[in-house]
Formats: C-alpha cells, structure tokens, sequence
C-alpha cells in the first residue's frame, strides 16, 4: 500500500466518524519556542493545554514534522528520519480512552479490501503505563488481546507531558512483531526493532506541576476537561505495509536513494557505511524539499541554518560516495515525484526550490574549496613546526566559520598524516551549544519558567498592555528571568525576559509580529527583540542589555520604534485591505485561514482550488489598491461577538475571543474584521499594495504574499528596472514585450523540435551503419559503440541500433557514454530472438560493470564505470556473449 494511500485511508476513517479534516500546518511554526513543527499535536497545543477553546469537538490530521536533534542517527538506524509525518486524531473534550483505543484497534487490523491497514491481530502487542488499568481492561475487552500481548511500562516509556507544568496523562502504544528476522522475542520491552512501534495514544487527564525529568514533578490533579491526542507514524506504517525493513525504503524515499545510488555508481546493500550514505541523502533531500516548499530559506541561523545544515550534509554524503558533481536538482526532482501525490504545491513551486537549492549547493562547493586552501596552509604549518596534530580550534574555525564539516576535516587531514584534536574541537562545539541553548531559553517566553510568571501574575496583577494608545510608557521592571530562572539584575550583552508593570509594545498574536524598540533606566539601555504573552493577560519583552545594568524594580522607559510600529501597522492594516479585495473579486469563500504580517510584508493563506490566472491577480491587486486611493477612512468598535456576527464581521477560526470583542472597519462594511492588531487611520498610508507572489501551501490552499508602503514601492521600482532592461536588451517598446518574447521563446521551441528530429535522423542513420557492421560471435551478431551525451543518449542509441538488426537473427548491442566526473554509463539491449537464444541485458550490464546495474531482460544500464576502462569492456562483449552461449 502506497504511503499516500495510507494517508487518505487515515482521514476518511476519522473523517467517517465526526473528525474534521485539518490541514497540515506549514513546517515553520510561529511557536517562538519551537523552529519547525516537530509532532503532529503541535498546531493544536492552544486547545490541548485549554489556553484557547478548540473550533470542533474532534479533529484529525496528518501533519508534517522535521526533527533534527538525531540528525547524525539518521541513516544508522530503522527508526530516525528528520522529516516524517504523523496522522493524528484528536478530542478536546469529547471522548477518551475507549474510543481512542477502538478507533486505532479499528483502523489497524481491518482488512485493507475494508478500508483498513489489514494488520495481523495475532501480531500487534500494545504498552500501557503501570498505574493504568483501565486501558488495560479495555485493551482486553476491545481488542481481546491476551494479558502477555499487553506490556506494561513506567513512566519514561509510558507517560506524557509538555516538560512544563500544564496537562500530562499516561499513553499507550502499539507495537507490531516484524518477525525473528529482526529480534528476538518477548515484546518491546525485549526488542524495539522486531517490535516497531507505529501508533501512540496519549489520555491528557491529569495536571502535573513544577519538577524536572519524566517523573520528578507532581500530579495536581484530574483537568477538567479531558483530552485525546496520537499520533500515528506515516512512515512506520508504510514501512510495515509495504514489508521494507527501514523508513528509508518506502515509496517516498526509495527512488530518491535509488537515484543517489545510481548517480554514485554503487549498489545498496553492497557496503554497510555507503548505506548509509544513501539513506542519509534519501532522507535529507525529502526533508530539504519540504522545508524549501514552505518557503524556508537556507541561511547562517535558526531556521536557515537547519535546512543549509541538512542540504550540505547531502552534498557531503554523495562526495563521501565518489560523486562530485552537483546532484542536489537531480535527486530533489525525484523526490518531488515521490511527495506531489500528497503535496501538490512541491511540483507547482519546484522551479524555485530546484533553484535554491542548487545555488546552496554552488556555494558549499565553493565553501569546500576554500576551507581545503585554510586546511592545507593550516597543515603545513603543522608539520613545519614539528607536529602531528591539527589543533582543536582550527578543526573548530574551519567547522564554524567555514562551514567545513569535521568528518572531512578528519578525512583530509588523515591524508596528509596528521591528526586532529578531536577532544579540543568537541569541547569547543560543546561550549558553542551551551551558549545557544542558552539563548534559546532565554528567548522562551511562554514554555519556560511558568511558576515564576505565574508567581509575577498573581502579585501584580495584569500588564497594563497600552499598545493600542501610545508608542512610550513609564514602566517598573516587575520580574528578569535568566536562562535558569528568575534573577535580580541583567548586566551588558545578557539576554533575559522582561516582565513590566505597563507596557506600549505590541505582543505577537492575530499573525502580527511584536514591536522592537528599547527600555531605557537610569543606568541600562536595553534593546527589545520580542515580545509574546506568555499567560493570558501577561506580556513578556525578551531583551538585550546594550549598556549598563537592568534590576528589577527599575523604572524604564518603555519605547516602541517608531518606525517599525509605523511599517507594522501599514503591513496589518494591507493584510486587511488585500483579504477585503480578495472577496470582492473571487468571491465570499476566499476566506483568510492564515495569515503574517511584519513591517513591510504580508502574506495571507486563504481556500481556493487552483492557481490564480494573471487577470484575477491584476484585479485584486488593482481593488486593494483602489481602497487605498479612495483614502478609506479605518475604525474600531467595540461590541459583543453575537453583535459582530450580525454585523457582519469576520472571525478567523484560530484567534481567541473574550466577551467583547475588536472590530476593526476599513470603509464601514467594505472590510469588517475582528482584531486586536495595530492599524493605520486612512487606508492611504497603507501606501501601496504590491502583490510579488501566489502559490500553492497545501492542497486546495493558496497564499499570497504582497510588499506594502517603503518596501511595497521599492518592490515596483526593481520591477520597473527589470522591464527597462529586458526592453533595451530586446531592442522593443515596452508594450512589445510579451510578444516579442513569446515570439522568442516559439523560435526555441521550433529550433528544440528541428534539433531534436535532426538528432533522431542522425542515430537512426549511425545506427543503421552499426547494425550493418555488427560482429558475429557464436551466432550472435554484436554491435558496440559509444554515444556523446550521457546515459540518455546511450540508452536511444542502443535502442536504435538493436531495432536495426536483423530480427531473425540473436543480436546484442552495448553502448556506453560519458556521464561526468571521470565516470561512464553502459547500456545494453537484447533482441527477441537473443532473448530465447538465452542472452539477458541486465547479466550483461552487470558483468560489465562489477555487479552494477539493471533492468529488464531486454534493456538494462548502469553507471560509475571509470572513464578509462570503457573502451576495454566494450571490447569484451563478444567474449560475454560466448560464454553465455557456452553456458
């Protein structure tokens, strides 16, 4: 069963039974704690944890995740892979155990003709927390599964949590035997690899406190509303559906492994470290592809540096195989064959990504070339200097500045017989680490801490939140939290939390992101970064301390940029404008589902199926920026969410709303929307709308990007530029433009068509020729030649040149051709009559090539033949021949 069949299978199932279909969200998370989405319960965290009522009583998903902490495991074992998807189905509220535990016992074991995943009974075991009974009553009753099949377990294997005081509960997993190929027996207590777990149902009952570890805090008691929450591995399913032995060979990463394979010109299986190379590149390019689809860019941090991280690794690992050419658009197209089935919008935006990352790739092989001149001035140095060792900082500068990987630094150094202090270059990585967990803790501002918040809450009260009124406030420090807690005072270039008595600084929220700006005291300037609610009614400023000391109960004057509060609210207020213009032009259901917006930039996520056509464009662009023409005058009122309703507001499915709400109008009921964003007072210094993109974020989901105000008109002056050029470079008027280029790129194409018929009649004609002087061995007329233009060209040659020969007579054609880097591909072909005269294509391909290479009977190739050597092995196919014939 195909993995996007075992997709779909999942959603209709609990579709079927009252479960609203979610969408996945994109793999970047707004979640300032979090860089990408790492399980499938994360978008739905608001509604788990109670922080926001959940939109549907039931819901399910199958949600993308990457996770990267494992990211050296991957290729190593069966179980690690940095992208992967969780089905889910989730109950905020509704049902609990006994459901949960029939609708996985269900799905599971139905018979794949039913609509099910067709698992043997007799071969799923399930775990379920120690103090648990009652799961284990309705394993027995539900699943009739025996006391022996149902293995309890404490609380590192079986019991959840945040990691920070708020809802936990004991889960219970599903295990399938793989069978004694894989293990030994007695259950996944024994053997976590025979026994591979795929569905794991965690019951959200109880409400832990402040503690450390899995077990080290306590129980306050049962929450009041119980929730649901599993998470089923797509590709540990598929795995087991499809009898693989490893994630790495489902349908949706073994072509792309197959493609490495046969670029590097190695087989898999052959040798147990190119396995896994190829499983890493297998796995990385798929993670690549996804991150790059959702529009992540690969950069010197966050983010970025994951995927950059992730997409060298890959170049790495296919040099580690003996290929060095580019490879990163080769394989990424393969992936995307694989993930379209199941995200279009990597096939609409491949040009793009194919082009990301091939300049990435550029870029570290220039990387790799002057990190090998810094490597070797640094070796020599070594050894004229008496030494056999490479320092652990320059093992370290060559890794952290740049971006030379420590493996290769290892390989390299190894090479010219010096080693490396690896003990120095790990301490320093450790030190490096230390330094950016601490950051990221200190950046935390709701996950982290919370005793303390709330201790801050419950003495002061609410933050006096001003950001609606002013840009500047005389504010009191309340509360610093370091990255281990609260502390007293902050000193220059600390970055710590920041709670204030009042506050002018917008707090991210709506798809709005926080205002920056400084606190200024008497004896510390400090510099904001971010602002979040970390409670409800609680708002926390992560800072910089850039001069001075910062204390609590310092009185600091708290002031937003002014110009980035100006560039916000022109962004927020565009955001507004292009959705109201997006309904007046495509209708009612072009309805926001998401949306971000920061000085400068928008976007905005909305339901539509297709793209949209140049014209539709035009006219949304042109309809918002009419509003902003006509000046619109922008407004708030205050109401009741029933009055809002009846006047027509809209009200986004994933914002949080209290008894009365913010309506905020741009042209009375031109735009009606509820928000507790920071707007303009005229639509006109919106400035401009300028769309500068649409694409595809999942299926049935478009986005639009636009720039607005400065940005928005710097953005069309580029445009403007751009034309001029092209214009002078075409020699034509402007308005000539689209024609004269369509008429351009109608001469390409004719000329494609001319070539592509000339080189058709000029294999046909060679391959006429070959045919005619096509030796004899043993009765087998042999035709051998080579071909310019890689495998491709060989492989029509061959084709040609075999359909030429006599088809009365056992005819075998080899054809090799150059494919780069000192490497050569060898195709073969095999006639009817060879074949019932015993010949086969593919045995010849290998023998050719050491065991390399496949296909059918009839037509087989390989590749990763030295150059030099093709000559020689062509000769010897009249020997091959024979002794087949011998045979």
């Amino acid at each position: 069963m195909r993995t996007a069949e075992i997709r779909r299978r999942f959603l209709d199932f609990f579709a079927e039974r009252g479960h609203t279909v979610v969408p996945s969200a994109p793999l970047p998370t707004p979640d300032p704690t979090l860089l990408f989405v790492n399980a499938g319960m994360v978008p739905f965290k608001p509604y788990l944890t109670g922080e926001t009522a959940a939109p549907w009583p039931r819901a399910t998903s199958v949600q993308k995740c990457v996770r990267t902490l494992d990211i050296e495991e991957v290729g190593r074992t069966t179980r690690h892979g940095s992208f992967f998807q969780m089905n889910g189905n989730f109950s905020f509220g509704d049902y609990f155990k006994e459901e949960a535990i029939a609708f996985a016992w269900e799905l599971s074991t139905r018979p794949a003709a039913d609509g099910g995943y067709g698992l043997d009974p007799e071969r799923i075991w399930v775990t379920v927390h120690h103090t648990d009974d009652e799961s284990r009553a309705l394993w027995r009753r539900i699943a009739e599964l025996p006391d022996e099949r149902i293995v309890a377990r404490g609380d590192e294997d079986n019991f959840w949590s945040m990691g920070v005081p708020g809802p936990c509960g004991p889960c219970s997993e599903l295990y399938y035997d793989r069978g004694p190929a894989l293990g030994r027996a007695g259950g996944p207590a024994v053997d976590e690899d025979r026994y591979m777990e795929f569905w794991n149902l965690v019951f959200m009952q109880y409400e832990r406190g402040e503690g450390s570890g899995k077990s080290g805090y306590p129980i306050l008691g049962e929450l009041p509303r119980r929730n649901i929450d599993t998470g089923m591995g797509l590709e540990r399913m598929a795995t087991l559906l499809q009898g693989v032995d490893n994630l790495y060979e489902i349908d949706e990463t073994r072509p792309v492994l197959d493609r490495a394979a046969a670029l590097a010109g190695v087989r898999y299986g052959a040798d147990a470290e190119a396995d896994v190379r190829l499983r890493v590149v297998a796995d990385h390019v798929r993670t690549a592809l996804m991150l790059l689809g959702d529009n992540t860019a690969p950069g010197n941090e966050g983010r970025g540096y994951v995927l950059r991280r992730i997409l060298r690794r890959t170049v790495r690992s296919m040099r580690q195989l003996g290929y060095g050419d580019p490879a990163l658009a080769d394989l990424l197209a393969v992936a995307r064959d694989c993930m379209a089935p199941s995200y279009p919008e990597v096939a609409e935006s491949f040009a793009r990504i194919a082009d990301q990352a091939a300049g990435e790739e550029e870029a570290f092989r220039a990387t790799l070339r002057q990190g090998t001149t810094v490597l070797d001035t640094a070796v020599a140095r070594v050894k004229s200097e008496g030494g056999g060792q490479l320092p652990g900082s320059q093992a370290f500068l060559l890794h952290d500045t740049y971006g030379f990987p420590i493996d290769l630094t290892l390989e390299m150094a190894a090479e010219q017989g010096v080693e490396v202090d690896r003990d120095g270059f790990t301490a320093l990585m450790r030190e490096q680490r230390e330094r950016a967990r601490a950051d990221a803790r200190a950046r935390k501002s709701g996950g982290t801490d919370t005793t303390a918040l709330r201790g801050v809450l419950d003495e002061n009260g609410p933050t006096d939140w001003r950001a609606w009124d002013t840009l500047t406030t005389d504010s009191r420090v309340l509360a610093l939290l370091g990255s281990s807690g609260p502390v007293p005072v902050a000193r220059e270039g600390e970055i710590v939390t920041v709670v204030l008595d009042r506050t002018p600084f917008y707090a991210e929220s709506g798809g709005q992101d926080s205002d920056a700006g400084t606190l200024s005291g008497a004896s510390s300037e400090s510099e904001v970064i971010d602002v979040q609610r970390a409670l409800p009614g609680l708002v926390v400023h992560q800072v910089r301390v850039t001069a001075g000391e910062l204390a609590v109960g310092d009185e600091v004057c708290a002031a937003v940029d002014p110009e980035w509060r100006l560039g916000a609210r022109q962004a927020h207020s565009g955001t507004h404008v292009l959705h109201a213009a997006l309904r007046q032009i495509l209708g009612p259901t072009a309805l926001q589902s998401g949306s971000y917006n920061r000085p400068g930039h928008l976007r905005l996520d909305f339901p539509w199926r297709g793209s949209l056509s140049t014209t539709a464009r035009s006219e949304i662009e042109e309809a918002a920026n009419q509003a902003l023409r006509r000046d619109l005058p922008v407004g708030v009122r205050w109401m009741t969410l029933p009055e809002a309703k009846e006047l027509g507001a809209l009200a986004l499915f994933d914002e949080t709303y209290g008894e009365k709400v913010r309506v905020v109008e741009i042209g009375g009921p031109w735009s009606r929307e509820l928000c507790g964003g920071t707007h303009v007072e005229r639509a006109a210094q919106i400035g401009v709308v300028a769309l500068t993109s649409e694409s595809s974020v999942g299926a049935g989901m478009r986005r639009l990007e636009a720039a607005v105000g400065v940005e928005g008109f710097g953005y069309l002056a580029r445009e403007r530029d751009l034309v001029a050029r092209i214009a002078e470079q075409l020699q034509a008027p402007r308005a000539e433009l689209p024609d004269r280029i369509a008429a351009l790129l109608d001469r390409l194409k004719s000329t494609d068509r001319e070539n592509q018929r000339l080189r058709q009649q000029a294999t046909q004609a060679r391959a006429a020729g070959l045919a005619a002087g096509a030796v004899e061995a043993d009765g087998v007329l042999v035709a051998t030649a080579t071909a310019d233009g890689g495998a491709d060209a060989a492989r029509s040659l061959a084709v040609a040149v075999r359909d030429a020969l006599p088809a009365d007579r056992p005819g075998v054609v080899a054809v090799g051709a150059g494919t780069g880097g000192g490497k050569a591909a060898v195709v073969a072909a095999v006639n009817s009559a060879a074949r019932a005269a015993g010949q086969d294509a593919a045995a010849l391909v290998k023998q050719l090539l050491n065991g390399r290479g496949g296909g059918s009977p009839e037509l087989a190739q390989g590749g990763g033949l030295p150059q030099e050597e093709l000559s020689r092995r062509l000769d010897s196919v009249p020997g091959l021949v024979r002794e087949v014939r011998g045979a």
